[in-house]
C-alpha cells in the first residue's frame, strides 16, 4: 500500500518548483490550472522528490457546469500515491487540458477513452481519435447532457406489464 500525500504538502511542493500552477488542495487532492497540467505532470516524474514514474488513470467527472480530469499517480522508488485535478469546460465550452503522453505513454489509451465518452479534448495527443465508438458516432454519452432517446415519449402504457413476473419460467 502507498503512502498518499497530502494535498496541502503536494500543492506547497508543486509550488515551489511551477510558481502559480495551485488553485487549490483539500484532503489529498491538488486543482492545477489546466495551462499547467504538462509542467507541473513532467515535474511531478522526473523531479527527484517525487518520482511519479506510473500514471494509474487519467479519468473524468461532469459536473454539469464544469468537467474535471483527475490523474492518479504512484511513485513506485518513494511508494507513494497523489492525486491532481483540473476543471475544464467551465459552461460546458472549451472543455480541453494539455495531453500528458509525452510524460507518460500509458496515457494514450485513457486520454482517447474520456475524450471519447466526456468529450474533453486533450491537446497535442499524438492520435486523438475515439478509442470505443465509432468515428461519427453522436456526442458522447458518459456526458450528463447526453440524450439517448426522445424523453418526450419515453413513457410506460398504462397497461404495461413491466414488472410482472408470472410469466417468467418454472412459475
Amino acid at each position: 500500500m502507498t503512502t498518499p500525500w497530502s494535498g496541502a504538502a503536494l500543492a506547497e511542493a508543486i509550488e515551489a518548483f511551477a510558481p502559480g500552477s495551485t488553485e487549490k488542495s483539500k484532503d489529498g487532492d491538488v486543482w492545477l490550472k489546466p495551462e499547467a497540467i504538462f509542467r507541473v505532470c513532467e515535474g511531478l516524474k522526473t523531479r527527484p522528490e517525487f518520482k511519479f514514474d506510473l500514471l494509474n488513470s487519467v479519468t473524468a467527472v461532469d459536473y454539469i457546469d464544469h468537467f474535471e480530469v483527475v490523474y492518479h499517480l504512484t511513485s513506485l522508488p518513494k511508494n507513494a500515491s497523489a492525486v491532481v485535478k483540473t476543471r475544464v469546460g467551465l459552461g460546458r465550452t472549451d472543455a480541453s487540458v494539455p495531453s500528458v503522453v509525452p510524460i507518460w505513454r500509458g496515457a494514450d489509451y485513457q486520454e482517447r477513452e474520456v475524450w471519447d465518452l466526456m468529450g474533453i479534448r486533450f491537446e497535442g495527443h499524438p492520435n486523438h481519435k475515439r478509442i470505443m465508438l465509432w468515428e461519427g458516432f453522436p456526442g458522447h454519452p458518459l456526458r450528463k447532457d447526453y440524450v439517448t432517446y426522445d424523453q418526450s415519449i419515453a413513457t410506460l402504457a398504462p397497461d404495461s406489464d413491466v414488472g410482472d413476473t408470472s410469466s417468467r419460467a418454472g412459475q
